[in-house]
């Protein structure tokens, strides 16, 4: 008997409130009186014992301890919802993926027609944030990572080796008349600042001393990087895998040969051992690893 638990209803009035900042509005929400729903939030803040709201004169915030609370429950409650509607909706063979946005869109997306087409009794749920899942919540059966894999208890496989090399717009490379790795330090290079490539790294590679960096744009995605340099905003040091559509359509071309790239393993695939036992989880990781293969 899990006695721990709060009372749903209570809970339910906390993320509502939360999520619309007032009292009225998440009462309509609920088809609730405001009056109801504050007494909802009383009783979750005894249960807990701590302050969930601070009352002012613009309205509700979140106290500290609710800002807490709520990034930890908000994901139970959206799994408890997804649940709840696959159950009412009939569907039975649901998979639940998450992805990093990068890999979602460039990668995942283009591919997801042949997933749908080889299995189509296979209900797919796809969510993209740079946000790790928590598997403890139970909202999600994969989770594509980028990083260092460094994920206890996970099983954590990796997908493909990519080739990290300075891309450009073909505009761009001609008008600038590139062909030496040193001319890149005089020409705008953008950043992705998640990136597991550096500038810095490509540059030592090739023995060039960069110094003081400088960079005529920072992005914390790769497909932000990636369509700034087809702008022609500069060259971007990202993925020839990320990148293999802008190439195949000649919107990018890599701006020196490939024997000038470096090799990294940075996107896995990870899940709980578990997971894998669910036909749905196996038949998406054999069909993921198949792709990531012919990549």
């Amino acid at each position: 008997m899990r006695t721990s638990l709060p009372p749903l209803p209570a809970l339910s009035a906390f993320e509502a409130v939360a999520r619309r900042h007032s009292f009225a509005l998440a009462a309509a929400e609920l088809s609730l009186t405001p009056s109801a729903v504050s007494h909802q939030v009383a009783r979750l803040e005894d249960f807990l014992g701590v302050r969930l709201f601070e009352r002012t004169t613009r309205g509700v915030a979140l106290s500290q301890a609710g800002e807490t609370y709520l990034r930890r429950v908000a994901g139970a409650l959206e799994a408890i919802a997804a649940a709840t509607d696959d159950v009412r909706k009939d569907v039975r063979n649901s998979l639940y993926v998450h992805a990093s946005p990068s890999f979602a869109g460039l990668w995942l997306m283009p591919r997801l027609g042949d997933f749908a087409r080889e299995h189509p009794g296979i209900s797919v749920f796809l969510s993209a944030s740079p946000t790790h899942s928590d598997f403890a919540l139970g909202q999600v059966d994969v989770d594509v990572r980028y990083g260092e894999p460094n994920w206890p208890n996970l099983t954590a496989q990796p997908l493909f080796e990519e080739q990290i090399l300075p891309l450009a717009s073909p505009a761009f490379i001609d008008r600038h008349r590139l062909r030496d790795p040193e001319e890149l330090l005089h020409v705008p290079l953008i950043q992705s600042t998640v990136s597991v490539v550096q500038w810095g790294d490509w540059f030592a590679s090739r023995g060039i001393e960069q110094g003081t960096e400088r960079f005529a744009l920072r992005f914390d995605r790769a497909y932000l990087s990636l369509d700034a340099a087809v702008q022609g905003l500069g060259v971007a040091l990202e993925s020839a895998t990320m990148a293999q559509r802008l190439l195949d359509e000649d919107r990018l071309r890599p701006v020196f040969e490939r024997a000038w790239s470096i090799p990294v393993r940075a996107h896995f695939v990870v899940y709980p051992p578990r997971h894998a036992e669910r036909p749905e989880v196996a038949g998406f990781l054999d069909w993921l690893g198949q792709r990531a293969g012919s990549s």
